[in-house]
């Protein structure tokens, strides 16, 4: 173990200790250079001499010594191998050419990456970095020196600014000082104030105590009183004594009247004895058990921990909803800071910037307004006397890729209203079948007719770009959410077909005969099939374009039913997308008619429910589920 000059923290060097460090040649020029520079204007002298020694003239760095002219020619004999020592200029200290590896004795030409160290030849092809990012050293030379310089340039250019912050750190410690004696002096107040209380408290509590112990003593000292009254031939005794010597009938009578009273009272008194108050003092005893573990816990007052975020109730529809909480164990929080930017705009110089919303009150914030199809990063932290604690976790949302419409839910269109149930709030419908659907189950074989259920938007979108979003039931047995013609939707489920029977015709919403003059056109309706807690993903638009269309899902596929679907309208495009809402991934595109109004619409075959995702504003705390539908028209 070695302690690390720096920080003087262990470091474990392996078994070679010392010797598998390489030296510090650029360390050694510095020094050298600054030997050169101090000794200027002396001269160094020759090594081998014999006293006196002369000015040296040549150096050897085989040798690492300094020569005069004669030394150099003596030590350096012609036809030896020390002959082709190539002489240098004297110096003070002599270093190899290059950095030797200090395992095989061997030039470092290479630089590893990975283990960020310099290694020779023979460490590039064993095993020890096999798989590693090796580079010549010249690479290496080359970008460390473009990363030095380009660094060195940075600071250099930025004296002023180095100066400014050392005026600020200068003024920073200053303010420490300044602030440090404050808080102690504002701690000893307060600690003075705390005692001065309990002197006040320990003055009222023994007044208390006083005027508690004058008050029985005077008790008990009455009480003594009326007992040796009972003594014999003293106080009340004796004179009842002398009364009973009283022979005149009149006078006898007259006195003892009173008497026997006082008579009567002391028997009783005598014969149910206790003492008029009590001689303890437990009813006094303090408590403060409490009050010495507050002042054994008494501490500086904590920042509030980093909150964390609930993304289970934070979401973003027409606005964004945020909603955290603090950790169990943190100091309590005065009020909130939320910071808010986009992550999809293209990167400003400058440190990032982050929108703000101070003082924010609660456990949860509602921020208006923001941009449609963009990702956005949400952070808080919590602020109290202390100041201001620790960022939560960054948390990204996406927004919708196009304004929210809202709409409520209409019924007029249905086929049965006795099998549609709509909430109070339009917001939510169940299909409701009943016994219907039994005996239309009942009579399958013998072909029988079930009809669709349909609820429609009382909205008509008629230009532009829409977004919505819904929560389909899990366990529905059949839905379908959509958009259609406005028209075509009114005309074909006012009279809804009858899917099931032999008779139904699946071509009859479509065409009229003329397939090549119908194959070009966009169908007037877009429906995604749900069912069973799966989307049905068919091979083309017409697998979903409508309950009427002509080709089935030949190579169909599944995938789960997220918690909200989102269907994203672009009328001039006439296309309509099915998104994942909570994610906003793709699921499926489709053509759609929209030569007229295009409503939002909801089809149900057997029992389902779908609950439309509410605006924010409305109830930011609600979750938007498909909870139950317990309060139903």
């Amino acid at each position: 173990m070695f302690p690390c000059p720096a920080c003087q923290g262990d470091v474990e060097l392996g078994e070679r200790g010392l010797a598998g460090l390489f030296r510090n040649l650029t360390l050694e020029r510095v020094v050298e250079r600054y030997r050169q520079s101090v000794s200027v204007g002396g001269a160094i002298l020759c090594q081998l001499c014999k006293p006196p020694p002369l000015e040296a003239t040549k150096g050897c760095t085989e040798c690492r010594a300094t020569f005069c002219n004669e030394c150099f020619k003596l030590f350096h004999p012609w036809g030896t191998q020390k002959a082709q020592h190539e002489p240098t200029l004297p110096t003070l200290s002599f270093r190899p050419k290059g950095l030797m590896c200090p395992d095989h004795k061997e030039e470092v030409t290479h630089y590893c990456k990975t283990c960020q160290r310099l290694v020779c030849q023979l460490c590039r092809v064993r095993r020890t970095h096999s798989g590693h990012k090796i580079t010549p050293v010249l690479s290496a030379y080359q970008a460390l020196k473009d990363k030095l310089t380009k660094g060195l340039t940075y600071i250099l250019g930025n004296q002023d600014t180095v100066q400014t912050q050392i005026c600020e750190l200068e003024e920073a410690v200053r303010h420490t000082e300044v602030s440090g004696q404050q808080a102690k002096e504002e701690v000893s107040q307060l600690v003075r104030g705390l005692g001065a209380v309990l002197e006040e408290k320990r003055a009222s509590l023994l007044q208390a105590i006083e005027e508690c112990q004058q008050e029985r003593l005077a008790r008990l000292s009455a009480q003594i009183q009326e007992h040796r009254s009972l003594l014999d031939g003293s106080g009340l005794v004796g004179y009842a004594q002398e009364v009973l010597k009283e022979t005149d009938q009149p006078c006898f009578v007259q006195a003892a009247k009173q008497l026997h009273n006082r008579i009567a009272r002391a028997t009783e008194a005598l014969q149910t004895f206790r003492p008029a108050a009590s001689s303890s003092f437990r009813h006094c005893q303090l408590d403060v058990g409490r009050e010495m573990k507050l002042l054994t816990e008494l501490n500086f007052l904590r920042v509030p921990e980093a909150p964390v975020i609930d993304t289970q109730r934070t979401f973003a529809y027409d606005q964004i909803f945020l909603c955290w909480r603090l950790p169990p164990h943190s100091p309590p929080a005065w009020h909130y800071t939320v910071e808010f930017r986009r992550t999809d705009v293209p990167a400003q110089p400058g440190p990032t910037r982050w929108q703000r919303r101070e003082e924010v009150r609660g456990t949860s914030a509602l921020l208006e307004n923001p941009d449609t199809g963009s990702v956005y990063v949400l952070r808080v932290r919590g602020c109290n006397k202390a100041g201001y604690g620790e960022y939560s976790e960054d948390v990204h949302l996406h927004t919708p890729p196009a304004p929210v419409l809202h709409f409520f839910l209409d019924s007029r269109w249905g086929a049965s209203r006795e099998r549609l149930a709509i909430s109070k709030d339009q917001r939510a419908v169940r299909s409701v079948p009943g016994l219907p659907l039994l005996l239309a189950a009942d009579r399958l074989l013998t072909g029988c007719h079930l009809s669709v259920d349909v609820v429609l938007g009382d909205v008509a979108v008629t230009q532009g770009r829409s977004y919505w979003a819904c929560a389909v039931d899990p366990a529905s047995y059949l839905v379908k959410v959509g958009v259609g013609l406005e028209s075509k939707l009114q005309e074909s489920f006012q009279g809804a077909p009858d899917v099931i029977s032999p008779r139904y015709d699946p071509d009859s919403g479509h065409d009229s005969g003329a397939e090549d003059a119908t194959v070009e056109a966009s169908p007037p309706f877009a429906f995604l099939t749900i069912g069973m807690g799966k989307i049905l993903l068919g091979s083309g638009a017409g697998s979903n374009a409508g309950l009427t269309g002509r080709d089935g899902p030949t190579a169909g596929c599944t995938v789960p039913l997220p918690p909200r679907l989102g269907i994203c309208l672009d009328y001039e495009r006439g296309r309509v997308s099915f998104l994942d809402a909570v994610s906003f991934r793709g699921l499926l595109e489709c053509p759609l008619d929209c030569s007229g109004p295009v409503c939002p619409a909801f089809c149900f075959i057997g029992g389902g429910a779908v609950q439309l995702q509410e605006p924010v504003g409305t109830k930011p705390e609600r979750k938007v589920t498909i909870g139950g539908f317990a309060k139903l028209d």
